[in-house]
């Protein structure tokens, strides 16, 4: 198609409310072309309406498109995340749960009184924990007990909050204590209200030596640390 049948037929796209991209594109001419053809064709308010709902939709359309390769990258990072985790850390053997329960005693755990006891919300913390004091330092399911700590607006779920937390570690419910409420009310609803099972505060009777040992464990790593920095 000659040159001025395209600049013709351009004039009739504008007239329709055709954009100037989509002009360019329907000719194979550029956008500068396109526009300097255009130029003195006058839209009406609807064309012009049209033509800036379409623009919108085509940067929505693009943000959407963006997000949905950005949460693709992010999940490929955290399967390879776990890919390469899986690999390295393999089996846990004792020493590997003892650093882990230090860490996370030295984290979560109650460093004053003469008591054993670490507080958490994440179950697998709190299991973490659970199973070293079983595997490495050999404590009778008899010797722990827990309390939950929630807020008072789960009070009608807090048997099944209990349940949860007895089946996670095999302990019987009379080795619950009696649910400690907050009774501060919040100022939203949370989405996981039906799948959150409050804070629970591990103990273990008899565990001063087990919080002084740990304790122990936490200032040879903070030596070790400063000496590795220094």
């Amino acid at each position: 198609m000659a040159m001025f049948d395209k600049k013709i037929l351009a004039h009739k796209l504008r007239r329709r409310g055709k954009s100037i991209i989509e002009i360019a594109n329907n000719l194979k001419v550029s956008k500068s072309t396109a526009s300097l053809w255009c130029r003195e064709i006058k839209l009406t308010d609807k064309q012009l309406e049209r033509l800036n709902a379409s623009k919108i939709a085509g940067g929505h359309k693009g943000r959407m498109i963006g997000a949905g390769v950005n949460k693709q990258r992010r999940l490929d990072a955290i399967q390879l995340g776990v890919t390469e985790g899986e690999k390295q850390v393999g089996k846990l053997f004792d020493r590997d749960l003892t650093m882990l329960a230090v860490a996370l005693f030295w984290a979560e755990g109650a460093k004053t009184g003469s008591r054993f006891m670490f507080i958490n919300s994440d179950p697998e913390m709190i299991l973490c924990m659970y199973r070293y004091l079983r595997e490495v330092e050999g404590i009778d399911n008899e010797r722990f007990h827990v309390t939950i700590q929630i807020n008072r607006v789960h009070e009608e779920r807090i048997q099944k909050i209990l349940k949860f937390w007895s089946k996670l570690l095999s302990l019987p419910l009379h080795q619950f204590s009696k649910p400690y409420y907050v009774n501060v009310i919040p100022k939203k609803i949370y989405e996981n209200h039906d799948t959150y099972y409050g804070i629970a505060r591990l103990g273990v009777r008899g565990g001063s030596s087990l919080q002084y040992k740990l304790l122990g464990y936490i200032d040879a790593l903070k030596k070790s640390n400063n000496h590795m920095s220094g």
